[in-house]
């Protein structure tokens, strides 16, 4: 039997929303005892008093495998993850071709368990070539492994369809993930509306279009039961159509995304494209109303939403060049501008980036308990950096925070007990 004791730490439990000093216990693979206080057994590993915490659970990850290795692999995205803190990757569908099949799928699943230093969890695309015409084989895909279906931003405009692919979801307790938003107000959007995009002459989609697409999906939820997740909330008008459907008991979560939390508009200042991001970055007044969501409990999740892309796709002009940010190695340190900021606590921001969506999936790890696995991430929230995009391990260097003075340095990140990063330069 291996056993690794990690002692003088700061634990973060998200379940129980407490930081305390105490050690952890590790053997084969799973955290067997949690103590209070140091011990100075043999062998066992100094934390020198940082935070120690679940590894993070990051729902929304592109890896461009297959079809665009040249963006991100399995092995890449790996290596960042595991530098990011984050020890579970739920692998998003939009690839090329899409995971539609469980041939695909289970190419996905061969790949990453030969290259990823991190587990993954992969999700499938709801409808065929994610083109809202025809529901995959739900049955086949869950047998295969897939955890949860989504078309990600390939919003199904056909509801007849939509609503058959629920029914058969709910009848096999799948999830579905969807993205809300109305197809038609947001196609070829690239700002959100306002002063901003008028005087910056941008093409600008108004923040009702998320609240019109989710109250669609709310309606086919109460009519099929489904268990559904929305992958980002962004904007303050879509918040009480969410509560109530929470209120209302069906059986509904949400999510956020890490860049919707801690950027907004006014950062595209002068057309930069690393800041265009689906959907588009909201106002300041947006940003804290989510914010604030997030602490009640209201949205449950955040997530990176890592889209790689290469230079070339964001050399454009700005309404041309494509969406999307990485981020599975700022997702932490951008997380931590909430803490320092004093608007998340670390157990706050924890119970969202690592316990609930393990809960949501059905996963056992994203907790501080005896029997979870010892998926972990030892970190220094206060530890200042530059960011320098391309000392990023991912393949894609499309980062926002792009030599952004930032704080919070992962030090060490174990998967099953095992270390997969031990906090080098």
């Amino acid at each position: 039997m291996t056993e690794l004791v990690l002692t003088n730490a700061r634990l973060i439990d998200p379940e129980a929303g407490t930081e305390t000093l105490g050690t952890l216990t590790i053997r084969d693979g799973k955290i067997e005892t949690i103590t209070a206080g140091r011990t100075d057994a043999p062998g066992a590993v100094d934390c020198g008093g940082k935070y120690l915490a679940p590894g993070i659970v990051d729902l929304g990850v592109k890896v461009c495998e297959p079809g665009e290795r040249h963006k991100e692999s399995f092995r890449s995205a790996g290596r960042a993850a595991a530098a990011g803190g984050v020890t579970t990757m739920v692998t998003r569908a939009d690839t090329l071709p899409s995971i539609d099949t469980p041939e695909t799928l289970e190419f996905v699943t061969r790949r990453a368990a030969q290259d990823s230093l991190v587990r993954i969890a992969p999700m499938a695309a709801l409808t065929k070539e994610r083109a809202g015409r025809e529901m995959v084989e739900i049955g086949f895909l869950l047998d295969a492994g897939a955890v949860a279906f989504s078309d990600g931003d390939a919003v199904t405009t056909d509801t007849k369809v939509l609503s058959r692919a629920f029914t058969y979801a709910r009848s096999l307790g799948a999830l579905v993930i969807a993205h809300p938003q109305e197809p038609g107000l947001s196609k070829g959007a690239a700002v959100t509306s306002g002063k901003f995009a008028s005087l910056r002459g941008l093409p600008a989609v108004s923040p009702m279009a998320e609240r019109m697409g989710l109250d669609r999906d709310i309606a086919l939820v109460e009519m099929t039961g489904v268990r559904y997740h929305a992958d980002q909330i962004t904007t303050r008008r879509a918040l009480p159509a969410l509560e109530r459907a929470k209120a209302n008991g069906f059986d509904i979560t949400a999510g956020t995304s890490i860049h919707h939390l801690t950027l907004n508009q006014l950062d595209v200042g002068d057309y930069r494209t690393f800041f265009k991001i689906k959907p588009p970055l909201r106002s300041e007044t947006d940003r804290l109303a989510v914010v604030e969501a997030v602490a009640s409990g209201v949205i449950d999740t955040i997530s990176s939403f890592h889209t790689p892309q290469d230079e070339e796709s964001k050399r454009l002009p700005f309404e041309e060049a494509a969406s999307g940010a990485v981020g599975l190695e700022t997702f932490l340190p951008a997380a931590m501008r909430l803490y320092h900021a004093d608007l998340l606590s670390l157990p706050q921001i924890f119970r969202a980036i690592s316990l609930n969506p393990a809960k949501r999936l059905g996963l056992p790890c994203g907790r501080l308990a005896a029997g979870a696995p010892a998926d972990l991430v030892l970190f220094d929230p206060d530890a200042p950096f530059v960011l320098d995009r391309f000392r990023l391990r991912s393949k894609s260097k499309n980062t926002p925070f792009d030599g952004h003075r930032m704080e919070g340095k992962v030090l060490g990140t174990w998967v099953g007990g095992v270390e997969v990063f031990g906090g080098e330069e």
